[in-house]
């Protein structure tokens, strides 16, 4: 793999991860604006210049208010194209100066993010390949133009630095090449109005010298070239520096022009440097990914552990039976309870077996599809309090941390069972019964004296099972005081007498576990609507590892 095919696998790898990252949700305003910006940089800058290496380069000139850069950007140009002078701040605006075909690629490639306003287009002194841009001040009092000529930096391939024998240590504009260090640019600097006493010249000369290597500014061959400009070196004609004081910015540029190679070698190297600068955001947005992990996990556990326990509590009060209402009970008790019936229990379960069938026919006609409608009511009933509960517990959990108060603050919602609960339920709750008849009739067919037929029917012993699972005895008798108990005996005894105790225990748990798998999807969608609301724990670790990674790679 060559370097360039090396540098652009990095790249892709990295604006995938960052979109990615972009991607997840976070309530944290800073972690998004880092994500912002590594996202919007890759896009606007580095991706473009992946796409091609033979896009125009770009020449940036920066500077602080004053130091000359609009003179010297007419020096390269031939033509007043930058108004120049000494009032805060000069450039308000990017002059911009390109051919035809290299202002369009611009537009549609490193330059697209920049508000057209922004910049001016000049074709003066244009050199095919090579774009020269004017960049506002650097320390100017207006922000938007400092922000422009930060932006600005960003997408240059080469940075020429203007100051002046007075300004050159002013602090701000070193903090502005810390970027172009950062991201490795070559760098030119330019030293304006310069004494003309020698040993005053060589002593601003060699200060520069010692600031530049104190900031690491210097190139991979530990120089940096430094164009000294002596007070006074105008253009007599224009607002210009003189095309033979800054003899060696035309040169650069002028050769670059002349040369696909050195330019395509310079793009490398700006886009080898834009990664490399860009490790250290990639690292903090490692971090801030893994504490978006810590937070999603322990807010999710809130969730986990607020529902956890209102199912338990649904369980319980399944088990017991004590939510069914008196009336559902009382219908079935009177069923079961009849003469017939409840005669044949005392003689035993053994010799009722062969009688269930005559025992049936005098009694009074089940009422299998009220009790299952009743009965499956109260089941919603009772699962939507738990889940309205559990749903509050964990909103109120949540509301008493920034982070979680963040996203409670976009869907009050939260607070409560989803408006849909009984809907989605009700069916799933029928086609559970469904479940158990389909079970009922399995074990009727293999047993040739129980009696399925017209007279008692596979939906009535369907019933008796699911009220089995909310009113098994488990021990109590008959002579307990209480409708439910009494219905729960009875409607257990006639279990029995169909298909013996460990056929009709095994049904009963059959049908419960059913029903409990039901009731543990439908908490866990309750649930998952909190853990919509952050991203995946896992997800976001293993995210951070691969940015970690990546930033590594390109930091070496």
């Amino acid at each position: 793999m060559s370097e360039a095919d090396d540098i652009a696998e990095r790249a892709l790898r990295l604006s995938a991860l960052a979109e990615r990252r972009w991607l997840l949700p976070t309530d944290d305003l800073q972690a998004t604006a880092r994500a912002r910006q590594l996202r919007e940089h890759l896009a606007s800058f580095v991706m473009p210049r992946v796409a091609s290496l033979d896009a125009p380069l770009v020449v940036v000139l920066l500077g602080p208010t004053g130091a000359g850069k609009s003179s010297l950007m007419n020096a390269i140009a031939g033509a007043t194209v930058s108004a120049s002078g000494v009032l805060r701040p000069t450039t308000r605006e990017a002059i911009v100066a390109a051919s035809a075909d290299d202002a369009k690629a611009l537009r549609e490639g490193t330059l697209r993010g920049i508000p057209a306003g922004k910049l001016r287009y000049v074709t003066h002194g244009a050199r095919p390949g090579v774009v020269v841009i004017d960049s506002p001040d650097i320390d100017s009092i207006e922000l938007a133009n400092r922000a422009l000529a930060d932006t600005l930096v960003e997408a240059a391939d080469l940075c020429v630095f203007v100051t002046t024998a007075s300004r050159y240590a002013d602090r701000i504009p070193w903090e502005v090449l810390g970027r172009a260090r950062s991201r490795g640019l070559p760098l030119v600097v330019v030293v304006n109005r310069l004494p003309a006493d020698t040993v005053e010249r060589a002593d601003v000369l060699a200060d520069v010298g010692r600031l530049i290597r104190d900031a690491e500014l210097v190139g991979p061959d530990g120089k940096v070239d430094i164009v000294p400009v002596a007070e006074g070196d105008l253009d007599p004609v224009t607002q210009a520096l003189a095309r033979s004081a800054v003899s060696p910015v035309l040169a650069r540029i002028d050769a670059l022009a002349a040369d696909r190679e050195q330019r395509r070698a310079l793009a490398r190297r700006a886009l080898a440097g834009a990664l490399a600068g860009l490790a250290p955001l990639a690292v903090s947005i490692a971090d801030d990914t893994d504490a978006e992990a810590e937070r999603a996990a322990s807010l999710g556990a809130l969730a986990r552990d607020a529902y956890a326990s209102a199912l338990a509590d649904l369980r319980a009060d399944l088990r017991d039976g004590r939510f069914l209402r008196e009336e559902v009970l009382r219908q079935w008790h009177s069923f079961v309870n009849a003469d017939q019936v409840t005669r044949f229990f005392s003689s035993g379960i053994g010799r009722i077996r062969g009688a269930v069938l005559a025992a049936l026919r005098g009694t009074p006609v089940a009422p299998v599809g009220a009790v299952e409608r009743e009965a499956t009511s109260d089941v919603i009933a009772v699962a939507l309090a738990h889940a309205a509960e559990a749903a509050r517990r964990t909103a109120t959990h949540w509301s008493a941390r920034p982070d979680g108060s963040a996203l409670l603050a976009s869907d009050a919602g939260l607070w409560s069972a989803t408006p849909t609960f009984e809907a989605v339920l009700q069916p799933r709750l029928h086609d559970w019964v469904g479940d158990i008849a389909a079970d009922v009739r399995a074990r009727g067919a293999a047993k040739r004296t129980l009696a399925f037929g017209a007279s008692i029917g596979v939906n009535v012993v369907g019933v008796a099972v699911m009220l089995g699972v909310f009113a098994h005895t488990a021990g109590i008798t008959g002579t307990e005081v209480g409708v439910a108990a009494a219905t729960g005996f009875l409607n257990q005894k006639l279990l029995q007498a169909l298909f013996g105790e460990a056929a009709m225990t095994q049904m009963v748990d059959r049908a419960r576990a059913r029903l409990d798998a039901l009731l543990v999807e439908t908490f866990d969608a309750e649930r998952a609507r909190f853990e919509a609301r952050v991203a995946d724990p896992v997800e976001l670790r293993e995210l951070a590892t691969e940015l970690r990674g990546v930033a590594t790679e390109l930091a070496a």
